[in-house]
């Protein structure tokens, strides 16, 4: 400063020599050099890292999840599982700029943000995203990746019956009323993080909202024709490993990308999520060895998404031998939970979100308090299991109850605007002709 008022009062002298002059603007130029250098500036490798993570998430839903989940209805269907996955997509993302990233992730309020950066308003190219060393731009990027996929998980329930309009609504009001605010308490500085809630990548915000919001939205809708007496097989197993491995690989960003650096704790995420994946997609392999005699291709890969939705939450806390242990529980909970949603209960969730993602990620953030700490391997919790296990309890039971009371009331509003399901005719006949006038096969195996 004492620099730039030397140049000043020179340009003001009236017989100012050209020499000084020159000596003035110098020493002017090494100032706001230094000035730019002590600037905070992005860190390349972060940034490098959060670049391809986000690339992975996306990569998560398409091609990942589409045809994850396309394999797993009839052949008369898979077209409308893609579309349903590329209309959140883009939904999500032009919401997310619009407004909902700035709801989430700026201002201090315990249950909402505000709308400081509405339709991207102050961020800029050289902008940080806060408490980091990466872009802001890039920051929000990665964040919206998440958006998309998390409604893209509920379509898993209302396959082969939703209408394409109802769900791209529906999906846009949950995402203002459901995602955006509880992705603020966990992530954006609310209450549930002022508390201490641990949720490292989402089970809290992507696994539960989008697990209770496919079993309140596969009850609204009802069952398919047929459930449960006529089996709904997959018409492409192929393409759900397909899918599936896409997932596991997507998830390495999902997980390891929400450490928003490159260093050691991204790589123990990375690892962890890795072991509890094997050790899931293995035991639901015994289980279904043990109980059906055979051990399926379908069901192996299910297991495989199972553990990687219940270690999602703890990723960032436990270590190698207790994520083994959250993967092997996973595939225990999870497979007896389809079992008691599709045949006790006789709900048809339609390719098991709610047992798989739902289930998962409520007991991976719960998990999370034991497997933590210290004596079980853990990176150190500050509190001890049973303080941090309530702490734990509050954030996933307020999650349910809002997912949930929301949910029906989105569903209620979209069914008297559009409509929910389509006709009878319609879906005998498959939506991928009467939705979208098209065929993936000439003619359905």
């Amino acid at each position: 400063m004492a620099r730039i008022l030397l140049v000043l009062r020179c340009m003001q002298r009236p017989k100012a020599s050209t020499v000084s002059l020159v000596i003035g603007l110098s020493a002017l130029g090494t100032t706001l050099t230094q000035a730019a250098e002590l600037a905070p500036q992005a860190d390349s490798g972060d940034t490098a890292w959060l670049l391809s993570a986000t690339a992975l998430v996306l990569f998560m839903t398409m091609p990942g999840l589409a045809l994850f989940y396309g394999g797993l209805v009839r052949a008369r269907n898979v077209l409308s599982v893609m579309a349903h996955c590329a209309g959140i997509a883009c939904v999500a993302s032009l919401l997310w700029a619009a407004g909902l990233y700035s709801l989430a992730f700026k201002g201090g309020g315990g249950w909402i943000g505000n709308l400081d950066a509405l339709f991207l308003r102050g961020v800029t190219a050289d902008s940080l995203a806060p408490g980091t060393a990466v872009p802001e731009s890039l920051f929000l990027m990665f964040q919206m990746t998440f958006a998309i996929i998390t409604p893209g998980l509920y379509v898993g329930a209302v396959v082969e019956r939703m209408k394409f309009g109802a769900v791209l609504m529906f999906s846009a009001l949950w995402l203002v009323l459901v995602y955006t605010p509880v992705t603020h308490w966990v992530w954006g500085g609310g209450w549930m993080q002022a508390m201490g809630v641990k949720d490292l990548a989402g089970g809290i915000v992507v696994h539960t909202t989008a697990g209770v919001s496919a079993l309140v939205l596969a009850v609204m809708l009802g069952r398919r024709r047929g459930f449960p007496d006529h089996p709904h097989p997959p018409h492409n197993p192929g393409m759900v490993f397909v899918g599936a491995a896409m997932l596991w690989v997507g998830w390495f960003g999902f997980n390891a990308g929400s450490q928003l650096k490159a260093g050691s704790g991204a790589g123990m995420t990375l690892l962890v999520t890795h072991l509890s994946a094997c050790a899931a997609a293995l035991v639901w392999c015994l289980l279904e060895r043990l109980r059906n005699g055979k051990a399926g291709l379908v069901g192996l890969v299910t297991g495989l998404v199972a553990g990687l939705a219940t270690v999602t939450p703890a990723s960032g806390d436990v270590g190698p031998m207790g994520a083994i242990v959250i993967g092997a529980l996973a595939a225990v909970v999870c497979y007896f939970s389809v079992s008691l949603i599709r045949e006790r209960l006789k709900i048809d969730d339609s390719l098991d979100v709610f047992a798989v993602h739902g289930v998962g990620g409520i007991l991976g953030t719960l998990l999370l308090a034991f497997f933590g700490q210290n004596a079980l391997g853990g990176l150190g919790l500050v509190k001890p299991v049973f303080s941090q296990l309530g702490i734990q309890l509050l954030g996933v039971g307020v999650t349910i109850v809002w997912s949930a009371a929301f949910s029906v009331g989105i569903g209620l509003l979209v069914k008297a605007v559009t409509g929910l399901r389509v006709d009878e005719e319609q879906e005998f006949e498959g939506m991928d002709r009467s939705e979208h006038g098209e065929n993936a096969y000439p003619m359905e195996p």
